[in-house]
């Protein structure tokens, strides 16, 4: 039921900021590749403090919803 949307948010939310990946990578004391895997949709699944460290970053705040799974 997990969907790429994250990384799309994500990667919206450093447009939306003006931020590079390096400068994301910067703020959150890391590499512009740890960014790079973290915004691909699908390919990781990162903890809850990492991504609170990433809204930060781009100047958002961490929303989790819960949302029924539709049937496969």
């Amino acid at each position: 039921c997990a969907t790429p949307r994250s990384g799309f948010e994500m990667l919206k939310a450093r447009a939306n900021a003006g931020l590079t990946q390096d400068a994301v990578a910067e703020r959150m004391g890391t590499t512009k590749s740890a960014i790079s895997r973290l915004e691909g949709a699908g390919r990781h699944a990162p903890s809850l403090a990492t991504l609170k460290k990433y809204a930060a970053a781009v100047g958002c705040d961490l929303q989790v919803t819960l949302v029924p799974c539709k049937a496969a």
